[in-house]
């Protein structure tokens, strides 16, 4: 009576909180997830969730299932890895490295998870921010990078984890403020504060001010976040960082931020490997769960359709 995809799908609505992302995530029409559910509600003879509800609100009959949800999914899943681990062997190697220098934030928290599943699998991280991760990924010194800027390179493919919106952060009492938006020429007489790495790896400079033909009056370097939005904080100049980055400082009122542009920028997060270690189930095992727990987790990204 009731399916693995009709506990996929209420999982997807818990996390997405509407129909329209949950049909995304999914790979599905929105008509295509209410029929399912229409169907499944018809099985129980129940409604599972209220409709036109923001954010949307599960029954008790709902919250049963999601309940079912948590454990089954679980197991499953333990069941997958179970069975890869003993079709190929358990051992392997995950070296490593990050280009996306505010990506620690999720990555520890996914590798804490990681470690306990694979436990023979050894891991470890290389990085710093004059480290070339991609160029090292193609001779075998390292094995997974994370990246927002794919580079073509042979033998190196490229799995997108998800997108996100680029903002820029602003002092709170900063002149900025009145725009809803910013374009380009409103940062011609700022100061960009960036990670110390060459400007075409930076989203505000690749996406943002050289299409544009726009420099900023200058240009400061932090290699940590939270100095940067302290400097930004206290008017030193403004910063371009991921949307889940800055939501905890936002929500702590110490900075504002803006879209880049009306519509913004939205660029994708990747995880690189090479080719012939993309088919690993170890491998495979860290891509799926650093995205589950990346589109759970992390504030205003969305999956890559």
């Amino acid at each position: 009576m009731i399916e693995i995809r009709h506990l996929k799908t209420l999982l997807a609505l818990r996390e997405t909180g509407s129909l329209v992302e949950a049909a995304e995530r999914l790979f599905l029409t929105q008509s295509a997830l209410s029929h399912q559910l229409k169907e499944l509600e018809s099985r129980l003879d129940c409604e599972l969730f209220v409709r036109k509800s923001r954010p949307l609100r599960f029954t008790e009959a709902g919250k049963r299932l999601l309940q079912l949800a948590d454990d089954v999914l679980a197991k499953v899943s333990e069941a997958e890895r179970d069975l890869q681990k003993l079709l190929h062997g358990e051992a392997g190697r995950l070296y490593m490295a990050i280009e996306c220098h505010s990506c620690f934030n999720w990555l520890m928290p996914t590798v804490d998870v990681y470690r306990n599943q694979w436990p023979a699998i050894e891991l470890d991280f290389s990085g710093g921010f004059m480290f070339e991760p991609l160029p090292a990924l193609a001779q075998g010194e390292v094995d997974l990078v994370i990246t927002s800027d794919p580079q073509p390179i042979k033998g190196v493919e490229y799995v997108a984890l998800f997108s996100y919106e680029m903002q820029i952060a602003i002092a709170n009492h900063h002149p900025l403020q009145a725009k809803r938006f910013l374009q380009p020429e409103d940062l011609a007489d700022q100061t960009v504060i960036t990670y110390p790495v060459e400007r075409s790896r930076l989203d505000i400079f690749k996406y943002f001010l050289d299409p544009a033909g726009v420099a900023p009056a200058g240009v400061r370097t932090s290699e940590l976040t939270l100095m940067m939005v302290q400097l930004v904080a206290s008017g030193r100049g403004v910063c371009a960082l991921p949307n889940w980055v800055l939501a905890e400082y936002v929500d702590k009122a110490l900075i504002s931020v803006r879209s880049a542009g009306e519509h913004g920028v939205w660029p994708t997060l990747y995880a690189a490997v090479r080719e012939e270690q993309l088919a690993a189930p170890f491998v495979q095992d860290f891509l799926k769960l650093a995205k589950a727990h990346c589109l759970k987790n992390l504030s205003g990204v969305k999956q890559v359709v």
